[in-house]
């Protein structure tokens, strides 16, 4: 496994775990004013936040696993540049996420954010079965 691909595995890992802290982090400033712990209002920041994070946990261990699954059976150039496109989609779409004022509307970079993350997971996949 190329180290390019171990630091892009390590990111992914802590761009989720940052994300949930976010959340909690909503959360105890909202224990102490009593607002409320499951907003349903697209424009909450806690609902924005939680979204962002579960979005992250929907598709950061899958990429995972097929980094792991494609570097044991390949590497090389091709590789390390979806692991980084992987890395870069995710971190732009919580970026997008977490700057939007609503969920109701998408924006340039969270749908760029959302293309790159498709695309470099289907290339991924597509690499362990040609790797066969």
């Amino acid at each position: 496994m190329s180290t390019t691909v171990v630091i892009c595995i390590a990111l992914l890992g802590i761009l989720l775990f940052l994300l949930g802290a976010n959340v909690t982090r909503i959360r105890a400033v909202r224990g102490t004013s009593g607002e409320t712990q499951m907003p349903t209002d697209p424009a909450d920041r806690l609902f924005i936040a939680q979204r962002a994070h579960g979005n992250a946990a929907e598709y950061i261990p899958t990429l995972i696993a097929l980094l792991i699954v494609g570097s044991t059976l390949t590497g090389g150039w091709w590789l390390d540049a979806l692991a980084v496109t992987a890395v870069v989609a995710r971190g732009v779409h919580a970026f997008g996420l977490l700057t939007a004022k609503t969920m109701n509307t998408h924006g340039p970079v969270r749908d760029a954010g959302a293309i790159f993350t498709y695309l470099s997971g289907v290339a991924l996949g597509i690499t362990v079965l040609a790797a066969l």
